[in-house]
């Protein structure tokens, strides 16, 4: 029949998350949905100072079309910090800039993904890691996080399946749930991806955010012929840029290359120049470590605020960085419930259903610290506790 869509579609849904931010635009409404950096620490003034000097140097050349793989500075800035903060060598040219790490999902998984593939995913995962990836029809198999990283077991079990394709995962303050992998089952999961000859999505933009513990390197760094790591200068920067990329080999760029040039040909070339000026006049390490303390202290306030004033029956994790912490509600709780009510008490979160592709996940949600300052926190998290304890007595 004339004027169906693509069949591709039909199970394609709104990002829940983004539906929700339209209720926190009311400013009444105290909001631990997003995953939204503190905007009280962009650097807005070095930021115009930068595009002043960009348009006054360049001139209209910042403003011409520009090389797929993107601004040759700003590529070479970020190799050179995976050497020095990580120890990861890789070459400018195995770096391609991207439309936020998001497009970088959607590009890998599009040079990768035939239906009915299996993807296996951290259970929960990402939702716009699950988005996606769904677009291209996969089967969905997952393997559950643990307090230091994915059930192994599960994984090399996932693994072995003939039409296993690859593994998605966020190693750094998982997003939702802000676990981080031990250096141990890091280790574990390059040898499995390894021995199995699966493709490694690495998604890596809250890397830099660590407020405790200790500095651990990418997957990645265990071997990286079919791995692909992806950055984002959203959480370091500012995210209105949009600006991220992608780590690969060059035989796995070739193909990016190509799904890019498909897609919009290069990313905005002004913002890549901007950024670029930015980190040569400015200190990012120095932006980072304030950008860290700030939210050491807001996810602090948080989990006192929940020792305090949360039944004892909730569970919660420990993020050792990052923007998240996740809540497991007792068995048999609706977190998409408590959100109704929440909403009537002016704070939001999200519920852990759309983080599931399994149907499961009911009884959690994600709450995002980074984004309210201590009064909101306070405040939201007061409301938040009266709503579980009103709910627990009507469903104990």
């Amino acid at each position: 029949m004339k004027g169906q869509f693509a069949g591709r579609m039909a199970t394609m849904q709104r990002s829940f998350i983004r539906e929700i931010l339209k209720v926190a635009q009311d400013p009444h409404v105290i909001s631990f949905a997003g995953g939204l950096p503190n905007p009280d620490y962009f650097p807005v003034e070095p930021l115009r100072a930068a595009a002043d000097k960009v348009l006054a140097q360049k001139g209209a050349n910042a403003l011409q079309y520009a090389p797929t793989l993107g601004n040759a500075e700003l590529r070479q800035f970020i190799a050179d910090r995976y050497k020095t903060t990580c120890g990861l060598d890789v070459p400018a040219d195995d770096i391609l800039i991207t439309n936020g790490s998001q497009q970088g999902l959607e590009l890998v998984a599009k040079i990768l993904i035939d239906p009915g593939d299996h993807v296996i995913l951290e259970s929960p995962s990402y939702l716009g890691g699950i988005q996606a990836c769904s677009l291209f029809q996969p089967r969905f198999v997952t393997v559950p996080l643990l307090a230091d990283g994915p059930d192994t077991a599960v994984l090399a079990q996932h693994a072995v399946h003939p039409q296993a394709k690859l593994f998605y995962a966020l190693p750094n303050f998982q997003n939702p749930t802000g676990i981080t992998y031990s250096a141990s089952k890091r280790e574990e999961v390059a040898a499995i991806l390894h021995e199995n000859e699966l493709f490694f999505i690495e998604d890596d933009p809250y890397r830099e955010l660590r407020f405790m513990g200790e500095d651990l390197p990418p997957i990645t760094v265990y071997g990286r012929t079919r791995a692909f790591l992806l950055g984002s200068f959203s959480k370091i920067v500012a995210p209105g840029f949009r600006m991220g990329w992608i780590v690969a080999q060059p035989e796995l760029m070739d193909k990016l290359i190509i799904a890019k040039q498909a897609s919009d040909l290069h990313s905005n070339y002004v913002s890549q120049l901007i950024i670029a000026q930015y980190l040569q006049d400015n200190d990012l390490d120095a932006h980072i470590a304030t950008i860290r303390e700030v939210y050491g202290r807001q996810r602090a306030l948080m989990v006192a605020m929940i020792e305090e004033l949360f039944p004892a029956n909730v569970q919660y994790t420990l993020p050792e960085g990052g923007m998240f912490l996740w809540l497991t509600l007792p068995e048999g709780m609706s977190a998409m419930q408590l959100f109704e009510t929440a909403v009537k008490r002016n704070v939001v979160f999200v519920p852990g259903d759309p983080f599931h592709v399994d149907g499961t996940g009911r009884n959690t949600l994600r709450l995002n610290f980074s984004n309210t300052d201590a009064a909101e926190i306070e405040t939201g998290m007061t409301r938040l506790a009266e709503v579980l304890r009103e709910s627990l007595k009507r469903n104990p």
